[in-house]
């Protein structure tokens, strides 16, 4: 019944605005599928500032766990972070929340951006205890360009090994804890960790190098009991995040992000073993069996 409400609201909003020929990696228009351009959503959408009113506050504590959030700095600003606890002691939510969720076949999720907000922000890969902090390029503070429909944010213990190459896609990892694309009904407040399935996962190509996208499910949301591999998620729902990521950065004029395997979203299973491929990854990171370079890793 919530799958069937999740692609009535779709359709009513895409009914509402004129369709648009994406264009492929090559910027070539197909016309073998026809769906509201990024750039028209990103410029339709509600007007929202970097940091909504409605996400501004962080909760005093994680959904899961005996985790608390605590905010320092100014919001907007460079000097912004939300470092994570256990009791008295700072905790990394990259090295030291764990991978598995406490149901069978689930994973963490460490949300940083909540859906319908702009702010780039990100787990600090770089600074002592790895705290949230939005996203600097050539000295300013990164926003997107509209906001992104669904929850962003890692798997901890994850890490996409740049030294690398993917044997079939030829290309290396990004130097980060694989990402994730929460797309349940509701928004989840930044810093908040949560319990998620994993439906399938996205070979994006940035800039030359591999970025996973995985796209999951909060267990605890009603679309979790609909919802449990790639086919299950309505179409339209798979094109509009494949193609946000495709568009998102070319309003400050960059490249198109490309795909592998044909653009296709790969299943649950595959979305696992990519999981769990990252986790080896991080664990010889941790470990000191892989030079850490400037990632800060607690060692």
């Amino acid at each position: 019944m919530m799958a069937a409400m999740h692609r009535r609201l779709i359709a009513s909003f895409s009914r509402s605005i004129p369709s648009h020929n994406f264009l492929s990696t090559s910027t070539t228009p197909t016309n073998t599928m026809k769906f509201l351009s990024p750039l028209a959503l990103l410029a339709l959408a509600p007007p929202t500032s970097a940091w909504s009113t409605s996400h501004r506050f962080i909760r005093p504590a994680t959904i899961l766990h005996s985790y608390s959030t605590a905010s320092s700095g100014e919001a907007a600003t460079e000097s912004f972070r939300v470092s994570f606890n256990e009791g008295d002691s700072t905790i990394s939510p990259w090295h030291d929340i764990p991978l598995n969720g406490k149901s069978e076949g689930t994973f963490n999720a460490v949300i940083e951006i909540p859906k319908m907000t702009k702010a780039k922000m990100e787990v600090a890969t770089k600074e002592p205890n790895n705290p949230i902090a939005q996203d600097v390029k050539k000295g300013k503070l990164r926003d997107y360009h509209g906001p992104i429909f669904w929850n962003y944010g890692c798997i901890p213990q994850t890490w996409e090994n740049p030294n690398e190459e993917h044997p079939e896609l030829k290309c290396f990892g990004d130097n980060d804890p694989i990402d994730v694309v929460e797309i349940g009904s509701k928004a989840i407040p930044m810093g908040s960790v949560c319990e998620v399935k994993p439906l399938g996962v996205l070979a994006m190509i940035d800039d030359g190098e591999l970025d996973w996208k995985v796209i999951a499910i909060a267990t605890d949301d009603d679309l979790a009991k609909e919802y449990n591999d790639i086919d299950d998620v309505p179409d339209a729902v798979k094109a509009g995040i494949r193609e946000w990521f495709r568009w998102y950065k070319t309003p400050d004029d960059k490249p198109l992000n490309g795909f592998g395997f044909d653009e296709k979203w790969l299943d649950a299973k595959m979305a696992r073993e990519v999981i769990g491929e990252t986790h080896e990854a991080w664990k010889k990171l941790r470990s000191g069996e892989i030079e850490a370079g400037k990632l800060w890793t607690g060692n």
